[in-house]
């Protein structure tokens, strides 16, 4: 027998959506004719793309050499998170010009309380109508509205133009496809991998997965998949904190100078957001909305609110501080710099109920595991900095060091070099599971003990027969190799030319070892080692 769940309401929610924004930004500031198609590209995929382009068969998700292969006029632009934030400044300050105390969930998207601008404007037909019209005008973009009970109902019926009466929210999802789930604008890996699998499973609809028994989805899905079934059922994901966070928890900066640049408001940001960050992990929480406030040398006073599904971490934070800064430096044509800044920690949850293990035990997937261990990567960064989780990133190059980018955990993960480009004299496959920064000194020596040598046309010159690596000998018992290595031939400074061989060695003891070897300047050194 299934416990009951407890009833909680969803807050009767107003959405306004700006389709395809990452394109609609890009494009207003190239100045381009709305008639001509459009797409967004990160790491060479699109990831949004114009009306005009997908009735040309572009489709998000194409590598970009498809998508120009498909529509040839296709006018392509990088993906910019900072120019999304920025442009669409005007339109949150056209919502919050008719309705009040909005929050931004992402450029693109802005919710509020639907109460107000349905009490003051009368109905919720009259505030959508307004709102479209107040955006054309002040923005010049178009938008779309829609009302629903909770930020998921409410963003769908937005994508929609509808409005659902409250209390007829799980009506209005039943029919719905189960994609619906993975809404590509939050590039959640989890919620994609949890909609494959109820598709494969049949269930194929959100009514169709809310109908499965709350119980069932925790025992044989884990929390993701609880979380994404609150939503099927139009609950919301996370139940609204009535918890009032405490005024000492806001940081504050004063600014001198005043800032008016967006390069210095990117490292007020970074401070600021580390203090918030240190202050509520010290006391075991994390921030989920972030109140934003500034004022100006001339009494301004500015504020907003960005709303996140996640615990942000410092880089999170750091990230929305900015943005928020360049959108009112160079769009709200302020009449003197930011002197004073502000940050709010509008709604906090229990960052301890976050942390529990690291790797998934008995009945734990892998989602679930996932999950904690970014929560407690959050943790380490609130007590050690942005910069004491690193995570590599593999991209294109020709030796393994080369390939590999770090950076600190929840920074976008793009490669330093794009690995579709073709890389002659590439290394073979498999990579090191060890690459080190900076290639070690080792000793290659033939059977009488001399160093051995590699010709100028990559050839060795005797059998390699011993290997000494960090104080111990190992005997040579197979190699692969040499690779010529010539880069950078044209950078006098910067030009190296060597071989790369690979070697397996076995030690006194019968334990094996594989090594990456160079041969750079008449010596050898270890660039990685294989398991």
């Amino acid at each position: 027998m299934d416990v009951p769940r407890k009833k909680v309401n969803p807050l009767y929610t107003l959405a306004v959506w700006c389709p395809d924004w990452p394109v609609a930004a890009a494009a207003a500031e190239a100045s381009l004719p709305p008639h001509l198609p459009a797409a967004v590209v990160r790491a060479n995929e699109v990831v949004a793309c114009s009306a005009v382009a997908r009735a040309e068969g572009v489709r998000r998700g194409m590598r970009r050499r498809a998508a120009q292969g498909q529509c040839p006029e296709l006018a392509v632009f990088e993906y910019d998170e900072v120019r999304d934030a920025r442009l669409f400044e005007p339109v949150a300050a056209a919502v919050e010009e008719l309705a009040p105390g909005i929050e931004v969930v992402r450029p693109g998207l802005v919710v509020v309380a639907a109460q107000g601008p349905v009490g003051y404007f009368k109905s919720a037909e009259a505030a959508a109508e307004r709102l479209v019209d107040h955006i054309a005008v002040h923005a010049g973009v178009e938008a779309q509205v829609g009302f629903g009970d909770g930020l998921f109902a409410a963003t769908l019926a937005a994508h929609r133009g509808l409005i659902v009466p409250a209390d007829r929210t799980r009506e209005f999802l039943a029919p719905l496809g189960i994609h619906e789930l993975d809404q590509p604008a939050e590039r959640r890996q989890d919620r994609a991998e949890l909609v494959d699998l109820l598709r494969r499973l049949g269930l194929r609809t959100l009514g169709a997965f809310a109908a499965v028994p709350e119980r069932d989805v925790a025992t044989r899905f884990g929390r993701a998949a609880v979380l994404a079934h609150r939503l099927a059922a139009g609950l919301e994901e996370r139940p609204r904190s009535r918890r009032r966070p405490s005024p000492e928890l806001s940081v504050t900066r004063d600014l001198d100078p005043p800032i008016d640049r967006v390069d210095a408001a990117a490292f007020a940001a970074k401070g600021l957001a580390e203090r918030l960050h240190a202050g509520l992990a010290d006391r075991g929480l994390a921030c989920t909305r972030l109140g934003i406030r500034a004022t100006t040398e001339n009494g301004e006073e500015l504020h907003r609110v960005w709303r996140c599904a996640e615990p942000l971490t410092p880089q999170g934070i750091a990230d929305r501080v900015r943005w928020q800064l360049d959108g009112w430096l160079t769009r709200a044509r302020l009449t003197a710099g930011v002197h004073r800044l502000r940050l709010d920690p509008e709604e906090v949850v229990d960052a301890t109920a976050l942390q529990l293990g690291l790797w998934p035990g008995a009945g734990q997937d892998q989602g679930e595991a996932a999950d904690r261990a970014a929560r407690a990567m959050v943790h380490v960064q609130g007590l050690l900095g942005p910069d004491a989780v690193l995570t590599p990133v593999l991209g294109g190059g020709r030796g393994p060091v080369e390939r590999v980018r770090l950076v600190p955990w929840g920074d976008e993960r793009t490669p330093a070099a794009d690995p579709d480009q073709p890389w002659p004299g590439q290394l073979p496959a498999p990579s090191p599971a060890t690459v080190f920064a900076e290639p070690e000194p080792v000793a290659l020596l033939d059977s009488s003990g001399a160093d051995v040598v590699v010709t100028g046309y990559a050839e060795l010159v005797v059998r390699p027969h011993r290997i000494v690596h960090g104080g111990r000998v190992r005997q040579v018992v197979a190699w692969s190799g040499p690779w010529p290595v010539d880069e950078r031939w044209w950078d006098a400074e910067n030009a190296m030319r060597g071989a790369r061989l690979q070697v397996l060695g076995t030690a006194a003891d019968g334990e094996e070892q594989a090594f990456l070897l160079i041969r750079a300047g008449g010596k050898w050194a270890v660039e990685g080692v294989y398991d």
